[in-house]
């Protein structure tokens, strides 16, 4: 019976792809421009975060770049500016509430108020829950969701008095599924992707449709933070692939983006099984 669930499964997955292919090719979804938007990336120092400022950088966007890896950063920004791009880098931890609020500070004497914000940083410390040390479980809520608090919170009112912006979260299929051996990591990417609806739920309550929120949940990328990643059920993603994915949603202001794309469909299926 499993058996032919699991292809019923795939079946529906492959039929849901074409369909989906289809429409985006008769049915472009319209784009806007971010040329001349003011863009913080964090996390920028390699991974997703480097390439999507590379996607931002070939649209002429105005970038400022956060990382705690200063070689990592210093890289990404050489690459940004032979793009083109106006860019700005800052060596920032991102779990550090304080460091956040002064180089916002700092970001709007120098350059100006950030109008997209990408809160990507994060990390990662697979084990099991009673070998996770507690500051590892302690890092990972502070830099995967309690960094985004204090982002967003120190860039939002400027947003807010235009009727302007656009806050990007990345989260994961770690915020929708649980995996074991990533207990910290899968919580707080479940805080992440709650934080993402709730933010766009309060943002449409006091009018300010002008901000516009995206949720970025990938499978697993190859972003260096684990070696070897691997897994029978999913495809792993290179980071070129999540970051094009990511622009277009952004571009389209579309709310959750999943990559690859049929894991909307795929997670509805997977309730109804446990159901």
């Amino acid at each position: 019976m499993n058996i032919v669930l699991d292809l019923l499964f795939l079946l529906i997955i492959i039929i849901y792809s074409y369909l989906e292919s289809l429409v985006k090719v008769f049915i472009p979804r319209r784009r806007k421009s971010v040329a001349g938007e003011i863009v913080l990336v964090t996390g920028a120092g390699h991974g997703i975060g480097r390439k999507i400022a590379y996607e931002f950088a070939k649209r002429k966007s105005r970038l400022v770049l956060w990382d705690i890896n200063k070689h990592g950063l210093e890289e990404t920004a050489a690459e940004c500016k032979k793009l083109g791009a106006t860019t700005h880098a800052f060596v920032v931890d991102c779990s550090n509430r304080e460091e956040i609020y002064n180089s916002v500070n700092q970001v709007k004497k120098e350059v100006g108020d950030i109008t997209i914000v990408v809160n990507n940083a994060g990390t990662i410390y697979p084990a099991d829950l009673l070998s996770t040390k507690d500051e590892e479980i302690t890092k990972t809520f502070e830099v995967n969701i309690l960094g985004h608090f204090w982002i967003t919170k120190a860039l939002l009112p400027a947003m807010m008095s235009r009727n302007h912006g656009h806050v990007v979260t990345v989260a994961s299929l770690c915020g929708h599924g649980v995996i074991p051996y990533l207990i910290p990591y899968c919580s707080s990417k479940f805080a992440a992707v709650g934080f993402h609806r709730a933010l766009t739920a309060e943002l449409e309550a006091v009018g300010k449709t002008g901000i516009k929120t995206s949720c970025l949940c990938p499978v697993f990328v190859n972003t260096g933070f684990t070696k070897n990643p691997s897994t029978r059920l999913w495809p792993i993603l290179e980071t070129d692939e999540v970051a094009r994915s990511l622009i277009d949603g952004i571009l389209t202001n579309k709310k959750m983006i999943f990559v690859p794309s049929y894991l909307n469909i795929s997670l509805t299926l997977e309730s109804v099984r446990e159901d």
